[in-house]
């Protein structure tokens, strides 16, 4: 929690900078405390811990502006680092877009308790995160003769930060995360070697999945890596799995930010309104998950969160504008991030949707590739599992996807309804058809 003597120096910042010519600002406090742990066999390989706190400040002078951070505080240092930066400000070229938020932003934030912060964290010890690292290892340790290494990892973070605006915002948000996950190493044919992994993240170290649900992932996405080779090239149906189909879909929202569309680089430019997808694809920001990922209550201009439609049956309903693009775009701002993505979800989940292949190809990693913002081309590196019948019939790697991405959007032909919880991208099992595998 920021110390009232921390609120009083937000506002003795603000205070000195409107004293040094300043117009506007907008201060913020922030404090973070990072514990991790990684562990490899019978060993801990790194124990780090880190605690960081700064203050920033943004300066709005004479139609100009520019932003600074310092991690000193102390009263005299402050004052001479504001002075400097309101100084610097005024030899900037003037840019009339940066004001500070029409103030009516800040209103109806919501009254939900979003739980977003796990105070038993703090009460966590060494011996504890430790221990937690190396129940991953001994949960693989003798489950497969053909295993190289095993490996882990357990980290936890907290954070607090306190924003002050000079138009009237003020702001505190506090919040944490737990993650854990373990990979191993198996020897493949021709002293190649197979790697799975299993990782898991949550608010609440109560939300975290149990050890042996993570570690079997791992252990099972290695054995299936073995042998992985191309199948002929062609055209197929595609399925995500949940936690994948992040992979591509994260791409498309790029193009869907005011940056984005105000240079020029979106292929999604112009098209709000219109429909950019099969009509299963419905996408919804919602910012108010109890314990969500990605929950927030106010964005980075202190906007008041509310859940924005993204895309509602494939029709293109808003783009992520911040309040300065906004003003150069001179649209409607909406907010600047994603926070939570729901989705429209169908009846039945991937495993089901698998069992009805005749012939298709199941992605369940990215192997690198790109995709063209502007264009929407892309080409990505995939491996997975090749479905013939209903059934896994080979384990597929170095294998590319490549097309358009507006195509691609148009080819979805069915929905899970099994999203991955376990991220703020919550995405479900994902089947595109007619996709073009590069491959023998």
């Amino acid at each position: 929690m920021i110390k009232n003597s921390e609120k009083q120096t937000l506002y003795l910042a603000e205070k000195i900078a409107k004293a040094k010519g300043a117009d506007e600002t907008s201060i913020g406090f922030s404090q973070s405390r990072d514990v991790s742990v990684e562990y490899r066999d019978d060993a801990i390989e790194k124990l780090t811990e880190s605690t960081s706190q700064s203050l920033w400040i943004e300066i709005y002078a004479n139609g100009r502006y520019s932003s600074h951070s310092t991690n000193d505080i102390k009263k005299e240092a402050l004052s001479k680092f504001i002075e400097n930066a309101v100084d610097m400000t005024k030899y900037l070229e003037e840019d009339k877009f940066r004001k500070l938020p029409n103030p009516d932003r800040y209103k109806g934030q919501t009254q939900k308790e979003l739980d977003l912060y796990d105070a038993s964290l703090e009460k966590l010890t060494p011996e504890t995160r430790i221990a937690n690292a190396k129940a991953l290892v001994d949960e693989l340790k003798g489950k497969d003769k053909r295993t190289i290494s095993i490996s882990s990892s357990f980290s936890d973070s907290q954070y607090y930060s306190r924003i002050l605006k000079s138009n009237g915002f003020e702001g505190e948000r506090e919040g944490s995360s737990v993650v854990h996950g373990a990979s191993i190493s198996l020897a493949d044919e021709n002293d190649k070697k197979a790697e799975g992994w299993g990782y898991y993240r949550a608010r609440h170290l109560n939300d975290l999945v149990d050890v042996p649900t993570t570690t079997a992932e791992a252990l099972v996405r290695a054995q299936d890596s073995i042998g992985r080779e191309k199948v002929e090239t062609g055209l197929y149906p595609m399925l995500f799995e949940n936690r994948s189909a992040g992979g591509i879909l994260w791409r498309i929202l790029g193009a869907l930010r005011g940056s984005a569309i105000q240079q020029k680089t979106s292929f999604l430019d112009g098209l709000k309104g219109e429909n950019i997808a099969s009509e299963l694809l419905s996408i919804m920001d919602n910012p108010h998950i109890v314990r969500g990922l990605g929950s927030k209550i106010y964005d980075d201009d202190g906007f008041a969160t509310k859940p924005m439609p993204v895309i509602t049956n494939g029709v293109l309903n808003n783009y992520y504008i911040d309040d300065y693009y906004g003003r150069k775009l001179d649209m409607e701002p909406t907010t600047g991030g994603t926070s939570n993505l729901e989705f429209g979800l169908g009846k039945r989940d991937g495993s089901a949707i698998e069992k009805d292949l005749d012939k298709g190809i199941l992605v369940t990693e990215f192997l690198g590739g790109n995709a063209n913002g502007t264009t929407g081309d892309y080409s990505l590196g995939v491996a997975g599992w090749l479905i013939e019948n209903g059934k896994r019939t080979k384990a597929v790697g170095e294998m590319n996807i490549s097309g358009n991405l507006k195509d691609l959007l148009m080819n979805l032909i069915e929905v899970g309804n099994d999203p991955w919880i376990h991220s703020s991208f919550r995405s479900p099992a994902l089947l595109f058809d007619k996709i073009s595998f590069s491959g023998n």
